[in-house]
């Protein structure tokens, strides 16, 4: 793939010669060292970049995968984790990955499952003898070269003692289909057995092309990980025999590296012409060797992760019995305030919606009336992102991976127009498009071509869906944001930003940066705040006024552990602090532990921490002077923001739920899962007031929840498949109709 035109020329004296990819977290080159040699350079974005807590998790990476050295690994050559834009250089694989392989080919044959499977077992042996659990072993972390296969991808590896978690933000822990049991049911569990099992999975689809727990549903592919035996009709009976014990439930029914080891050479045949002959040899050297620490990994230290089949408990009975109402029961099975029998007085509070209104569902690929009227819709088992949508005057506005921006007629949900161009989303390489705002009559988004081109900002008029403006915006060192009427755009060389009017693109004001930082921009309370790491003090953050009205900004300093800005409390901007271990050392994750409330007066810089009753994790929602927090297991928890105490604490039936969403009108929060489940909870006592069955599509292989949005006295929720709903919040059981 060729270089973008904002892309650099070199990398920490690095040449780069072209790209090998790009996803959420950064863009992989390939690059060229003075010496000759070819390597994989990972670059962070600029908005991870300015995030101390994400700086610290890749460095956890970097120091994992430097740990391992092996055959069958992608060693680390260089690595700068303190740069403006941290990257990390490894072993350039020239090589698909197997997922790629399978997709293209079909299922391996025997004779190439041997050199796969004996390369996959050493390369975990040397991952574990390192200390080391991968917990993310999957066909698109498996790269096949011309001398056996290469595993890739620490992101959420596990180091024994040292007391963190190394995630993605925003990304679940492992992909369901490869992960065991006990990642989804309890964390603390994991060890290399867990490992083992992904490898079974593996096996199974590289010889049979399916998984054998493949499901409908992310949801249900877990619990069928859970609580299935696998499928394995496919599969020739010797190898099924050693795969099913692989895919034991229980860690310790397993067999260890080198007894799998011994039996995959026993049960495959001996490579053929073409095949790395060496595999065989290297699986008899492998069966002789002891696990240098056998017990670092067996008891990873203090994880923080997701348990996303698990009710309040965390017990496994509790997740029988979501599951078990999942399948088998109807909407507001937990305590809906509108089941039979509910007093009348529960619906008092519900505001009616508009005249004319009646549920609908519908998806992000319908016909449109105006616009790019029909669009391409993803292939069974492709990987991307659900719609992401706003609403405003009684519209519906949705984007997302591959997802034209389309405006939804808020009370039928017709489609009213697609925004073009239609090529933006044919092909491999599929644009992220993103609902920034709707104001003016003017929608504002943002697209992030993985391909060729510059991330745009356009803007479209509400009504016709036409173009008013676009803007091409250089995102390495600042990001997007709004304010009011304006989008403050990241331009030129990227060390400045310019404010332009939403509805018709005209500048208003520009602002420098501060040089070698690089900047997260939010709004809270009306003001615009840049949240900036220095490139020479990398422990402390930078915040400050952008543009302020009455002079010059003030510096503020804040230390390492104050977890982004979340809002303001009491005239104060509010932050959460992570937790630390005895060492000082920060606790993180795709669900980090808080420990703390810190209030910064933006007058004086003066500061202030208020400690936590206890530990919280999960997505937070600042609102009304509470903090609620969302956790991946459902609980739901609304704590003080003046005290730190918790005001209550109930379980839900949600899974992965996103953000809370506030409401003071109806004094309920809303919360939604991927599956298209959607809760209420009254404010004031943590009620469950009502939870509706899920809703996921066939084509549902993303994980990731969405917040409802409020629509006029409806609710609009989505799923990852595309589909777009509305409920009434008084009557949350009435089906929809087809929009």
């Amino acid at each position: 793939m060729p270089l973008h035109s904002e892309d650099p020329k070199s990398v920490g004296g690095y040449r780069l010669l072209d790209r090998l990819g790009a996803g959420g977290m950064g863009v992989v080159y390939r690059a060229r060292a003075r010496s000759g040699r070819d390597v994989a350079i990972k670059v962070v974005h600029a908005q991870y970049a300015a995030d101390p807590v994400f700086r610290a998790r890749f460095r956890q990476e970097i120091a994992a995968v430097r740990k391992v050295s092996g055959a069958f690994t992608a060693p680390v050559l260089d690595a700068d984790p303190d740069a403006a834009r941290p990257w990390m250089a490894t072993q350039y694989v020239p090589g698909p990955s197997l997922a790629r392989r399978i997709r293209d080919r079909g299922a391996l044959p025997e004779g190439e499952l041997r050199g796969l499977a004996l390369g996959l077992v050493e390369a975990l042996h040397d991952i574990h003898r390192a200390g080391v659990v991968h917990r993310d072993l999957k066909p698109a972390n498996v790269l096949l070269a011309a001398d056996g296969p290469r595993v890739i991808d620490f992101g959420i590896s596990r180091a024994a003692g040292d007391h963190q978690t190394l995630t993605e933000t925003g990304q679940m822990i492992g992909t369901p289909p490869f992960m065991s049991p006990e990642q989804l049911v309890d964390a603390r569990a994991v060890g290399p057995a867990s490992d083992v099992f992904s490898l079974g999975s593996l096996l199974v689809y590289a010889v049979t092309g399916r998984g054998p727990f493949d499901a409908d549903s992310p949801y249900l592919t877990a619990y069928r990980v859970v609580h299935d035996e696998p499928v394995l009709e496919r599969v020739e009976p010797r190898l099924r025999a050693l795969l099913e014990r692989c895919l034991a439930k229980d860690a310790p029914d397993r067999p260890g590296l080198d007894e799998l080891a011994r039996e995959l050479a026993a049960v495959l045949p001996e490579p053929g012409d073409g095949d790395p002959a060496t595999m065989s040899l290297r699986a008899d050297r492998l069966a002789a060797v002891e696990p240098a620490h056998p017990a670092t990994v067996a008891d990873p230290a203090r994880p923080r992760r997701i348990r996303p089949l698990l009710a309040a408990t965390g017990t496994v009975g509790a997740a029988v019995l979501g599951l078990t109402a999942y399948l088998t029961l109807g909407p507001g099975w937990a305590q809906s305030a509108d089941r039979e029998g509910a007093s009348p007085s529960a619906n008092s509070r519900w505001a009616a919606p508009p005249a004319g209104w009646q549920p609908w569902q519908t998806t992000v690929y319908e016909t449109a009336a105006r616009g790019v009227r029909r669009t391409q819709q993803p292939q069974p088992g492709g990987l991307r992102g659900g719609p992401v949508c706003r609403t405003d005057e009684g519209a519906v506005y949705c984007a997302g991976d591959g997802i034209l921006p389309v405006r939804l007629d808020g009370r039928t949900g017709e489609t009213v127009w697609r925004a073009g161009p239609v090529a933006a989303v044919t092909g491999d390489d599929l644009s992220r498009f993103e609902i920034l705002t709707v104001r003016d009559d003017a929608v504002l988004v943002q697209q992030e071509p993985p391909g060729e081109g510059a991330t745009r900002v356009l803007a479209f008029d509400t009504r016709t869906g036409e173009r008013l403006w676009d803007r091409a915006v250089n995102d390495a060192w600042a990001e997007v944001a709004l304010s009011g009427d304006v989008v403050v755009l990241p331009e030129g060389d990227g060390t400045s930003v310019t404010a332009r009017t939403i509805r018709t693109g005209v500048s208003r004001w520009t602002e420098r940066l501060p040089a070698k930082h690089a900047c997260g921009i939010e709004e809270v309370a009306g003001k615009l705040w840049l949240e900036c790491s220095p490139e020479a003090r990398p422990e402390e953050a930078l915040v400050m006024e952008l543009h302020p009205a009455d002079g010059p900004a003030r510096r503020l300093s804040v230390p390492h552990q104050a977890d982004g800005l979340l809002g303001t409390f009491d005239g104060r901007l509010l932050f959460l602090d992570l937790t630390q271990d005895e060492d000082g050392n920060i606790l993180v994750g795709q669900d980090p532990p808080y420990a703390a409330i810190r209030l910064v007066d933006p007058a004086t810089g003066a500061q202030s921490t208020t400690k936590l009753a206890e530990e919280y994790e999960g997505k937070v929602t600042l609102a009304d002077g509470t903090l609620w927090f969302a956790t991946a297991s459902g609980r739901v928890t609304a704590v003080s923001a003046r005290t730190g105490k918790p005001l209550w604490q109930t379980p839900t039936s949600l899974e992965q739920p996103g953000e809370a969403t506030y409401d003071p009108r109806t004094r309920a929060v809303y919360l939604a899962s991927a599956s298209g489940r959607v809760g209420a909870l009254d404010t004031k006592k943590g009620t469950l007031l009502w939870e509706t069955q899920p809703r996921a599509q066939s084509n549902a292989t993303d994980w990731g929840a969405t917040p409802v949005r409020l629509l006029e006295g409806a609710l609009v929720a989505t799923t990852p498949g595309g589909s777009i709903f509305t409920l009434d919040p008084a009557h949350p059981e009435r089906k929809p109709r087809s929009g």
